[in-house]
């Protein structure tokens, strides 16, 4: 029996998991900003309609512009912690 064998992870395999896990957090920054914008559009283009105004999609575009950057911050900052 190798000593401390269970407690320390293979460094090739955890190489690999750290790659895949960083594509996977970096593939979400680079969908998330747009997603929000598009929601955003969508609420507002829905509301416009409901409302029969004109100007509530902008609302809703600026409204997913800073939800979608809020969010890219907050993942960011989880990952320099």
């Amino acid at each position: 029996m190798r000593s401390g064998s269970s407690l320390e992870p293979d460094n090739g395999e955890d190489r690999k998991e750290n790659f895949w896990v960083q594509v996977a957090r970096y593939s979400e920054l680079a969908m998330i900003f747009p997603a929000a914008i598009v929601v955003g559009w969508l609420i507002g283009a829905g509301l416009d309609r409901w409302l029969h105004t004109g100007w509530l999609y902008l609302a809703g575009l600026i409204l997913g512009g800073a939800a979608g950057f809020a969010e890219l911050i907050r993942l960011v900052a989880r990952d320099f912690r």
